[in-house]
Order: structure tokens, then C-alpha cells, then sequence
């Protein structure tokens, strides 16, 4: 049995239903942690909210609904948490996927940015305040080593010519260490942390959707990947280990700190992501 480390503590997960998200409820849940899952169909999230309780030995497992391709739908799942709970310690965004063709959801966005990036952004400013509110809390956002082939393409970010599945994989998942980065710039005044981290190459089938494509990709990340007990694990210290208390706005990578692609440094363009990403979700904030 894991040590009570996290008791009393209360971590939200996007994308808990399966992979690394659903490992790291588990273990988060065995330390003690009022585990919140978020995922967007009842009966897996029903299913999962069962694996976690019986793993863990802990009731303290809920879930809330949410499709986060849908911005409207990360607003109420941000509202939904604060009309149960009224603290947050971690807020873990892990929802992302990829899509070999290219679809806009209903806002008009393009699938992988609105889930993997967008997502991120609007449901972290939609609980800003009560992570602010608890003591050293933390942000722990899932990003890829698929991003230092990304770049972000300001003027067409949707993608709307040339597009590719890991064109706009590589692009999301570069967004999420500029925002980490940003983020934790307007955290500095506060107890709050916000990291970001590659879990490495894991046996999820995140692509397994992806005709063909995917099929081939996880038939190659089935012989050279890594399971998902070894995925969560950075994912897990971000969120419980007391050795990363204080630190913020780093890259991670089986538990140390890593650099990034040289692109995710340039302040201005952190800045000028963070602001297109402000305008494009600004009715839901």
C-alpha cells in the first residue's frame, strides 16, 4: 500500500479513462487523493470510477461528463467541479488525441488544437481561482516529445491548408509547453506551480482510431513502447512528490528536467499563443 501522502488532497484528471490518466488515478487514489475523473462517456468513466475504487481501496473516486473537444463542454466541466468542490490541488490536463483528417468541432476549431490545446487552456482559466484559493497547488499538463518537431503556425492555426496528423499533433503538444511556460511566469506570485512533461513513448493506442495510420503507429509503438505503469510514472511525481514542490515551469522527462525545442522559449511568441488562444475562447471564459 502506497503512503497516505496525498490524503485530503483533491486532483482533477482530463482523459482519465484510459492510459496514463486512468494508472495515475489509480496510484493517486492509493495515496490518499479524492480522485476526480473526467471523460466524456458515462460508462466508461462508471467502468474506470470501479477499476480505481477496487485498485485503490479508496471511495473517494467521482467523475464528471465532459467532451473536450467542445469548449462549451470544458466551461461546464470547469463549473461542474466548483459547484461540488471547494478546493482543487491538482489540476492534471491529459486529454489530447490525433486525427489523420482534418475536422473542425462545432466551434470551428481544428479537433487536435481544440482538444490538445485548447482544452487545456480555457479549463485551466476556468479553474485558475480556486487552485489559487489552495494552498501549493499544482498544474500538471501531459505535452509529447512529438514536440520539438512542432512549430506553431500563427497564421493558419487550424490548419486549414497542409494539414497532417502529426503536423497538428506536434503543433498542440508544442503549445502545451508554451503555455506551461507562460503560465507559470503569471504564477510567480503565488504557491502555485504549472509543469509539463513527455511521458515517453507508451502502449495507449492513442492513435488506434487513425485509419491505417494508426494502426501502423501502434503496431510500431506496441514493439518499442513502454507500458503504461512506466508512462505515469513522471505524471504521478509531478502530482505527489515532494521533491518537485516550488518548482515551476519546466519540461519533464522520466523525472528530470528537460530542454525543449528552442521554439517553446521565445517569450513573444508565448505570449502571442496565450493570446490567440484567450481570443479564440473568450466567450467561454
Amino acid at each position: 500500500m502506497e503512503s497516505q501522502q496525498m490524503a485530503g488532497k483533491i486532483v482533477l484528471i482530463t482523459g482519465a479513462t484510459d492510459g496514463i490518466g486512468k494508472r495515475a488515478a489509480k496510484e493517486l487514489a492509493e495515496m490518499g487523493a479524492h480522485v476526480v475523473i473526467a471523460g466524456r462517456d458515462k460508462e466508461r468513466c462508471q467502468q474506470t470510477r470501479q477499476e480505481v475504487v477496487e485498485f485503490s481501496g479508496s471511495n473517494h473516486v467521482d467523475y464528471l461528463l465532459a467532451d473536450l473537444t467542445s469548449m462549451a463542454q470544458v466551461a461546464a466541466l470547469g463549473d461542474a467541479f466548483l459547484a461540488r468542490y471547494d478546493r482543487l490541488d491538482v489540476l492534471m490536463n491529459n486529454a489530447g488525441a490525433g486525427f489523420l483528417f482534418r475536422e473542425e468541432t462545432a466551434d470551428g476549431f481544428e479537433r487536435t488544437f481544440a482538444l490538445n490545446h485548447l482544452a487545456y487552456y480555457l479549463l485551466t482559466c476556468r479553474l485558475v481561482g480556486i487552485l489559487q484559493e489552495t494552498p501549493n497547488s499544482r498544474i500538471v499538463s501531459t505535452s509529447s516529445g512529438g514536440h520539438y518537431r512542432g512549430e506553431i503556425n500563427f497564421e493558419d492555426p487550424h490548419l486549414k491548408k497542409g494539414y497532417w496528423v502529426m503536423k497538428a499533433y506536434a503543433q498542440s503538444k508544442l503549445a502545451n509547453v508554451m503555455f506551461t511556460y507562460a503560465l507559470a511566469r503569471r504564477l510567480e506570485d503565488t504557491s502555485m506551480t504549472a509543469n509539463c512533461f513527455h511521458p515517453g513513448l507508451v502502449k495507449t493506442g492513442a492513435f488506434a482510431k487513425v485509419p491505417v495510420v494508426g494502426g501502423l503507429v501502434d503496431w510500431w509503438v506496441g514493439r518499442k513502447g513502454i507500458s503504461v505503469e512506466e508512462g505515469a510514472v513522471t505524471m504521478v511525481y509531478l502530482a505527489a512528490s515532494d521533491a518537485v514542490s516550488g518548482v515551476s515551469g519546466r519540461y519533464f522527462f522520466e523525472k528530470q528536467v528537460r530542454e525543449t525545442n528552442p521554439l517553446a522559449y521565445i517569450v513573444e511568441d508565448q505570449e502571442r499563443l496565450w493570446e490567440m488562444s484567450e481570443e479564440m475562447v473568450r466567450q467561454w471564459l
